[in-house]
């Protein structure tokens, strides 16, 4: 079964392209016009190992806002097609990530419910010409389409491309992790409730 998803998007304010491959390599080929936020989707599917593309078309000129948003969203709802009816994943990851000083620490279930706890007192504003606010709507996005409980807690961390890369990589780990498939429980939806 492969567990691959298109997705498109157009509002008055962007317009996104989200393909991936949950099962892929690592290889991503990534165009949103912030260059940090594309070096962050980058971590996603090399840690991931998920072959991602993403094109984002949005309005720049304003700010970042709407395009970090709504890839989030769409990424949310490309991973939600892909994954289908959660049969058979191990459903729960989580991952810790160290890079010099800053350490963060994500966990997340595939509930069915979304969810987000983040605690990252980010050092600065930006990040080249990332506003690391957005980091926040960019999880949220995600989490409200791919119907996923997200806790993202950013444990040390002096420089603010440090933390975020911490938590972009621990956010693939752990996805990375929930989306694999357990042996165990091949077919199986893993829930009580018999659905997720």
């Amino acid at each position: 079964m492969t567990r691959t998803a298109e997705v498109r998007r157009d509002t008055k304010e962007t317009k996104i392209r989200v393909k991936l491959d949950l099962d892929g390599k690592g290889d991503s080929k990534l165009a949103t016009g912030i260059g940090f936020f594309d070096h962050m989707l980058d971590q996603i599917a090399r840690h991931g190992l998920i072959d991602l593309e993403i094109e984002a078309d949005g309005d720049l000129h304003i700010d970042g806002h709407h395009t970090v948003e709504d890839v989030g969203i769409t990424l949310g709802m490309a991973v939600a097609k892909a994954v289908g009816d959660k049969a058979g994943i191990t459903r729960y990851g989580h991952s810790y990530v160290p890079l010099d000083e800053a350490l963060s620490r994500v966990v997340i279930d595939f509930s069915g419910r979304p969810g987000l706890h983040m605690r990252v007192p980010f050092k600065a504003g930006m990040v080249g010409a990332f506003d690391t606010q957005l980091t926040y709507e960019f999880f949220q996005g995600f989490v409200n389409h791919a119907l996923v409980t997200l806790h993202i807690d950013n444990l040390h961390g002096d420089n603010a491309h440090h933390q975020c890369e911490t938590v972009f990589k621990a956010f693939a780990r752990a996805l990375r992790m929930a989306l694999t498939p357990d042996p165990r429980s091949a077919g199986v939806i893993p829930s009580t409730k018999g659905s997720l």
